[in-house]
This record gives C-alpha cells, sequence and structure tokens, in this order.
C-alpha cells in the first residue's frame, strides 16, 4: 500500500492550535488521483535541463504534451557544413536578374542597381561563420512539443529575481531579431539600467522557422502556437513570467493572454490589433476614412491603406498559395533576398545594417524553411494582425503593454488602443525605430520593457533560493470555477533545512511524504508531521518549514489560488 492510500485510510492529521481542518471532498480526491500516476519529469530551479524524477507521481500530463513525447530539454549548436555554404555562394553567383525598373523610385519593389551590388556582398564578402559563433555563444537548446521540435535561446540573469521573459518573432524575421536585446534585458546594470530591471530570457523559433521544427499537419496558428509557448515555459520551471511579440509575435502573445496560460502576468506589444471595426470596413471597402477620426487615427488610417494597397502584396500570396511561392523562394537565393528585403517598402534595406539582414535572409535559406515560414499566413486565412475584432482583444483581461514606433506599419493612437484592450496598463508612442524594433533600437527596446512591465514585477517576486530545498511542479489544472486553479508541487527538504517565513494567496493541503518535517503557522507552536500526516493550511497564513529528521523529508503541497497571483510571497 502506497504513503497517498494509506493517508486516506488513516486519516491522521496533526495541525497547530487555533487552526481548522477543512479539506473537503476535493481535497482527498486531489491526493488519490496520484495513486495511479505516473513519473513526471522534474523541474528544479535554476536549472536548465530536465531530470526524470522517478519517484515523483504525475497528476495530470500538460495537453500538449503526448504519453509517449519525449519531453527532455537538449542542448542544441549551429553547425552548417560548408558544403551547404559553397552552393549557396554558387547559386549566389549564377544569379539572372530581371531588367531595370522603369520608374526612379521603389514603388515597383527592389530597385536593380541596390540589389545587384547586395548580391555580389552577400556571395564574395558575406561571412555566415560570424552570426553562427555569436549563436554558439549564447545558451541554445531544443524540446519536442505537440509533435515539433522548438530551438529556443534560454539567457538567465545574473541578478536575483530576474522577471522571466517569453519574446516572440514574425515574418520576415527570426530570433536574428532579438539577438541585440539580449544583453540589455539580462545585464541591465551595462546598460543604464538597474539590477531590478533584469530579466531572464527565452527566445524561440516559431514552428517552421529557423532551427525548429516544420510541422507536418495543419492547425499551427497563433493559438496553438500559444499553447506550446506556455508548455515550453513550464518545462523551464517559471511559474510566473510575461511575453512580448511584434508583427506575429503580437497575435500569439495576445493569444498567450486570451487564453490566460497558466503563469501568464501580461504581456508588451509593438504591433497591436488595435483597429477599430469601422475603420476596418472603411479599409475594406477601398473608400475614405470614417467621419470623426481625430488628426492622429486618420494619420492611422493613411498609413493602413497605403500598405494595403502599395505594400501587403506578399502577405496576399502567402496566406493564398504559400506552396506555390515556396518553390521559388527555396530554389533562388536572390529571390528570398529580394522577396525579404522588400518588407514593408523597403524597410530592411532602409534601416537596417545590410550583414544584420543577410544574417536573416541566410539562416532561411540554409533551413530551407521559406515555405514552412509562410505557412502561418495560410493557417489563419490571411487574417490581418492589426484588426482588433480579428484578434479578439476584448476577450483579453489580463494586463497589456504598447509600445508604438513610428517606422511602424501604422501608429496605433492611444484612442484605438484602450478601446481595443481594457486592461491597457501601459502605452507609449517612442521617438524612433520601425517595425523591426528590437533590431533597430535595442537599447530603446529594452528600456521600454523595462518601463512597460515594471508594475508586474511584485507578481514575481520569490524568496531567494535557499540551500538544501528542491521544488518539482507536478501539476497546474483549471477548476471549475472561473478564475481559478489547482497546483500542485513536491517540495524535498535536506536534514536540517528550513524554507523562509511565507504565505500563499489560497489554500494549501500539505501531504507529508516521507521523514519529519516541523510547521510553524501564524505564530502558534511548531508541530512535527510525519510521513501518512496531511495538514490543512489557510489562505495567506504566514507559516515556514524546517527538516527536523535525520533524512530526508518531503511533502507535496496542493494550492487553489486565483490565476495571475503570485503563488509565494515572502515575509522575510
Amino acid at each position: 500500500m502506497n504513503r497517498i492510500e494509506r493517508t486516506i485510510e488513516r486519516g491522521g492529521c496533526t495541525y497547530p492550535k487555533g487552526l481548522t481542518w477543512s479539506a473537503n471532498i476535493f481535497g482527498w480526491l486531489l491526493l488519490a488521483v496520484s495513486v495511479n500516476a505516473q513519473t513526471a519529469p522534474a523541474i528544479e530551479a535554476q536549472t536548465v535541463l530536465i531530470e526524470k524524477a522517478d519517484s515523483t507521481p504525475q497528476i495530470q500530463k500538460v495537453q500538449t504534451a503526448p504519453a509517449t513525447e519525449d519531453q527532455t530539454i537538449r542542448p542544441f549548436r549551429v553547425n552548417i557544413p560548408e558544403e551547404a555554404l559553397i552552393d549557396l555562394r554558387r547559386r549566389i553567383k549564377a544569379t539572372r536578374f530581371p531588367d531595370k525598373e522603369t520608374v526612379d523610385d521603389r514603388s515597383q519593389g527592389v530597385r536593380l542597381a541596390n540589389f545587384r551590388e547586395l548580391v555580389r556582398h552577400w556571395g564574395a564578402d558575406y561571412d555566415w561563420r560570424k552570426i553562427e559563433a555569436k549563436l554558439n555563444a549564447l545558451p541554445q537548446f531544443v524540446t519536442t512539443i505537440d509533435g515539433v521540435d522548438i530551438h529556443f535561446i534560454h539567457v538567465r540573469s545574473k541578478h536575483k529575481n530576474a522577471l522571466p521573459l517569453i519574446v516572440t518573432h514574425g515574418w520576415p524575421g527570426s530570433i536574428i531579431e532579438q539577438l541585440k536585446i539580449i544583453d540589455p534585458l539580462t545585464n541591465p546594470t551595462a546598460h543604464g539600467g538597474k539590477a531590478e530591471d533584469a530579466f531572464d530570457i527565452v527566445i524561440p523559433s516559431m514552428p517552421g522557422f529557423g532551427f525548429s521544427g516544420k510541422p507536418t499537419d495543419t492547425g499551427w496558428n497563433p493559438d496553438r502556437i500559444a499553447r506550446v509557448w506556455a508548455e515550453l515555459m513550464r518545462r523551464l520551471g517559471y511559474t510566473r513570467y510575461v511575453a512580448q511579440g511584434g508583427d506575429w509575435g503580437s497575435p500569439v502573445s495576445s493569444s498567450m493572454a486570451r487564453q490566460a496560460v497558466p503563469g501568464l502576468l501580461g504581456i508588451h506589444i509593438n504591433l497591436p490589433a488595435a483597429v477599430p471595426a469601422e475603420v476596418a470596413a472603411a479599409l475594406a471597402a477601398g473608400g475614405g476614412p470614417p467621419p470623426g477620426l481625430s488628426q492622429k487615427e486618420r494619420a492611422a488610417f493613411e498609413a493602413l491603406a497605403a500598405f494595403t494597397k502599395k505594400y501587403r502584396a506578399y502577405a496576399s500570396m502567402m496566406g493564398t498559395r504559400p506552396q506555390t511561392i515556396g518553390y521559388a523562394l527555396t530554389d533562388t537565393p536572390a529571390g528570398l533576398a529580394a522577396w525579404i528585403f522588400d518588407y514593408n517598402n523597403g524597410e530592411p534595406e532602409r534601416l537596417l545594417d545590410q550583414n544584420d539582414v543577410l544574417d536573416n535572409v541566410t539562416l532561411y535559406w540554409l533551413t530551407n524553411t521559406a515555405a514552412s515560414a509562410a505557412r502561418i499566413y495560410w493557417e489563419t486565412g490571411g487574417q490581418s494582425v492589426t484588426l482588433a475584432s480579428a484578434q479578439k482583444t476584448s476577450e483579453i483581461a489580463l494586463p497589456v503593454a504598447i509600445t508604438v514606433f513610428p517606422g511602424e506599419v501604422y501608429r496605433a493612437p492611444e484612442t484605438w488602443a484602450r478601446r481595443a484592450y481594457r486592461n491597457l496598463i501601459y502605452f507609449r508612442e517612442a521617438e524612433r525605430g520601425g517595425h523591426f524594433a528590437a533590431w533597430e533600437q535595442p537599447q530603446l527596446f529594452a528600456e521600454e520593457l523595462r518601463a512597460a512591465f515594471r508594475s508586474l514585477r511584485a507578481g514575481v517576486k520569490t524568496p531567494p533560493l535557499q540551500s538544501g530545498i528542491k521544488r518539482t511542479d507536478l501539476l497546474r489544472a483549471d477548476l471549475s470555477v472561473p478564475g481559478r486553479e489547482v497546483l500542485q508541487v513536491r517540495v524535498d527538504f535536506d536534514p536540517g533545512a528550513v524554507a523562509a517565513r511565507h504565505s500563499h494567496p489560497g489554500e494549501e493541503i500539505v501531504h507529508v511524504l516521507e521523514g519529519s518535517l516541523e510547521y510553524e503557522v501564524e505564530g502558534n507552536p511548531p508541530v512535527t508531521l510525519k510521513a501518512g500526516d496531511v495538514l490543512f493550511i489557510p489562505a495567506r497564513a504566514a507559516h515556514r518549514v524546517k527538516n527536523v529528521g535525520s533524512g530526508k523529508g518531503s511533502e507535496l503541497a496542493t494550492y487553489i489560488v486565483e490565476k495571475g497571483k503570485p503563488l509565494i510571497t515572502p515575509l522575510e
């Protein structure tokens, strides 16, 4: 008979005087369901690789992780064969160019003279090995989620209480977009910030992009990617974090907020879906703006109208025939480069360093992901990422922060943003930067994220790591009561280890698994519990735990809490 069965049979529990045992049938069911559970992966604080906890019961598997899926996190290193680079240069040298444009501006697209020089430089002077070395200097990993290998960069800050952040790129970008913001965010004291501004940063390659796997089934839209990102953060051991996104990263981050994925505190986006319904209707009709718009709103309307009529042909093609355009982009490096350099009326050519963009283009080429990346447009049926109704912004209750950059596809007016996002906690119009803001203005971008998320940091403050204590997250699941969830963790204490005085926003049911643990709750005399004993700790009750046995002590702790609230509040 295992310990959980024995506990239910014996029903023995000891608790401090003045506390009332009030575990109901639901509490017992949570304990009983562990009896037949399987082994769960253990996530230890401040580690990257996942271990298997052979003796840890798993209550429930995450829906995005099939039972047979390998959930380990494997180190990753870029190593492009020299033969692939030789082949690329050969193809570049054999480029057949079209005739010159018949206008004196770029209204027909990338101009021939400029592009010839770019292609010459790419084939003769550009060095892929430089960006490969930069990537390999960073901690990179791969894990399989929902049947697809997800590649990501994961850099932890040296500062305590760093706020975990997952950043999502878009198209025609990649993880190359975010490389310059890593150090300003994780090491703020070296870039004009304070230690309390620090982030742990996770930068995944979207499915079908870069070094991530290519989906072989349909349905890989922002909602599905949002669920995968939530599982990724869970595997990394983050229980409270924030998300950021631009371009396709905006609907992915917004979907995470709309779904209120476990642990997400709030989001920051730099391409908001703020366009109101009446403005969207006027744009679709191809006429003038609706009446009553302010000067800023009218400017936004005109920018959107120009983008739709002149600069969005790439989205129409990829949204309807990604496979067809994929043949051209996959066969000719020059065609792929022109396709990417022309984005947003040539923004990569106008505002970005030439070699930075070639790093990105070359990544697409070497990973053969032009077609697989294009399919995200098809998966969403050409749905605009800027329309409030299309992105269901009215359903987002979590905090939202927005920075508007002047070179963006459109400058979202604050009036539209506040209509679209009911919990808008931060809005600012930056003085410079465009669609690829993190790439173009990394220092400014980092400053924006520090300011945008400052008010949410209290939700992730945790006690400093204590020697001899290991926590393993087992379960996070929604309850039938809206806004409430159940969490279950295992905590192992080495002999003599003491947990600092703390509290929880929700009730806690403690089941001692092994050893002898001493509990001091709300100033009551300490009580010692042994294997099989159960203790109920009310919400917000201050308490501390100490291993008073001669060997290892372990507890199974079940919490019932409100979503978005910190699990632990340190009191000393």
